[in-house]
């Protein structure tokens, strides 16, 4: 077997002349003959018994050539690109020149992937979010630990206060007329939380259990329902029930409930640094995605289509993973809302294109500062993902391979060096120089002005 590649194409292509000698044609034409010898019905000879020779006489010496190549030239292909280490990305022809007993000649025209040269991934600016920890973001913390052990009590002493649940029947009538839409059995409804239209909470409050009474309110002129915007609705309420929350006191005795410290101020200390983690982390995510949405504006080469296409099948492919994982049935879910496949595709294709050229946009950051990665990082991104997923290393390296593991550390590389190289600055600062040149761009006003 021989082989020859073209240089590459300006639309990303390669041209692959393979050679396979006679030889090797022959014996992939006998593997051809014993697969389908059964289904031809030889006159003198029983099914499955005709000798090749005479079965070329009666179809034609080419009978088994088509299936013979077909057999042969993804193992012949798959050498001649690892031998000249393309980074194909789909097979777009594939064309035999001549075939017989000398062998045959093949053309395969693959679509590889760019290598892109980016200029100017360093000093990229970008803004990062706020990591100050307030007082405010540590008693909002607070106030959803002390609201997980709240309890919950009744009340049959007292009206309705703001604040309160209260479990009610409420229908709504225009004129006289019940109204679609508008009526409800045993809702609970916090007062207070802005579930209803404005007025209708507030009315509610002063009114105790057992009581009927009616309320009046207006539907306000931006309301969803065209048909009752701007409407005055009289309801009809009757309560049920009177529920507020108990939320327990903030001491020591409550901090070692729902926590491994003894005191507030060590509860608060702790809370500090987990929000500071938190925060952080925001942050750094925040400069990274606009990093990679900037990386993939710098992509201006043709990309061929198959990298955008399989972009596009891996992102529906996910969405219907974890539609399905979470208990949804998508076959079902397709057939009811409309939603086809392409329309899908259509929607993940901006997605699609901006992850292919941030991708290749890496890579070739990559290639370009000569980033490696070492066998002792490659073991250890195994056990942080055997230790992620909760299972052994052996069972990663089956769904894991050294080059994909490789591939993916040399990205985030290439991304890191992209975040230490970058003109990082505070969303507030960016600000302030927005309004200093505004300031610098109002013109002087002159003695006679």
């Amino acid at each position: 077997m021989s082989f020859k590649v073209s240089d590459k194409q300006d639309n990303n292509t390669h041209e692959i002349e393979i050679t396979v000698d006679g030889q090797v044609f022959s014996e992939a034409i006998n593997n051809v003959y014993k697969k389908q010898v059964n289904k031809f019905n030889v006159p003198g000879f029983r099914k499955g018994k005709a000798p090749k020779h005479i079965i070329e006489t009666l179809y034609g010496k080419e009978i088994f050539y088509d299936d013979a190549i077909k057999d042969c030239y993804p193992e012949i292909l798959k050498e001649a690109i690892d031998k000249e280490n393309l980074n194909v990305i789909s097979l777009d022809k594939l064309e035999t020149l001549s075939a017989g007993k000398e062998g045959f000649v093949l053309k395969a025209v693959v679509s590889v992937e760019p290598e892109l040269v980016i200029e100017g991934y360093k000093g990229i600016e970008v803004t990062e979010k706020s990591t100050e920890v307030t007082e405010e973001l540590i008693e909002k913390e607070i106030m959803k630990a002390r609201e997980s052990v709240a309890r919950i009590i009744s009340v049959d002493d007292r009206p309705a206060q703001m604040g309160d649940t209260v479990v009610i029947d409420f229908a709504g009538f225009k004129d006289g007329v019940l109204l679609d839409n508008t009526s409800a059995e045993n809702s609970a409804l916090e007062l207070g939380s802005g579930q209803m239209i404005p007025g209708f909470e507030e009315q509610i409050a002063g009114h105790e259990i057992g009581e009927s009474f009616d309320i009046y309110v207006t539907f306000p002129e931006d309301y969803h329902s065209e048909d009752m915007q701007g409407e005055e609705v009289t309801f009809s309420i009757k309560i049920h029930e009177i529920k507020y929350t108990e939320l327990p006191e903030l001491d020591d005795e409550f901090v070692k409930d729902v926590s491994e410290k003894e005191t507030v101020e060590e509860y608060k200390e702790e809370i500090k640094e987990t929000i500071e983690k938190r925060l952080k982390k925001e942050s750094d995510n925040y400069v990274e995605n606009q990093l990679i949405e900037k990386l993939a504006e710098m992509v201006t080469e043709e990309i061929p289509k198959a990298m955008f296409n399989a972009e596009i099948d891996d992102l529906v492919r996910r969405h219907i993973h974890n539609f399905e994982s979470q208990g949804g049935d998508f076959k079902a879910y397709i057939k009811s809302s409309g939603v086809n496949m392409d329309y899908m595709k259509i929607l993940y294709k901006p997605e699609a294109e901006k992850r292919v050229k941030s991708r290749l946009a890496l890579k070739a950051i990559a290639r370009m500062e000569n980033i490696e990665i070492t066998s002792e990082q490659i073991e250890k991104e195994y056990e942080m993902l055997a230790e992620m997923y909760n299972t052994d290393i052996e069972t990663v390296k089956k769904h894991k391979s050294d080059i994909e593991i490789t591939e993916s550390l040399k990205l985030q590389k290439a991304l890191d060096l992209a975040v230490e190289c970058a003109v990082i600055k505070k969303s507030d600062e960016i600000e302030k120089e927005r309004e200093s040149d505004e300031i610098e761009e109002e013109p002087e006003l002159n003695e006679e002005e």
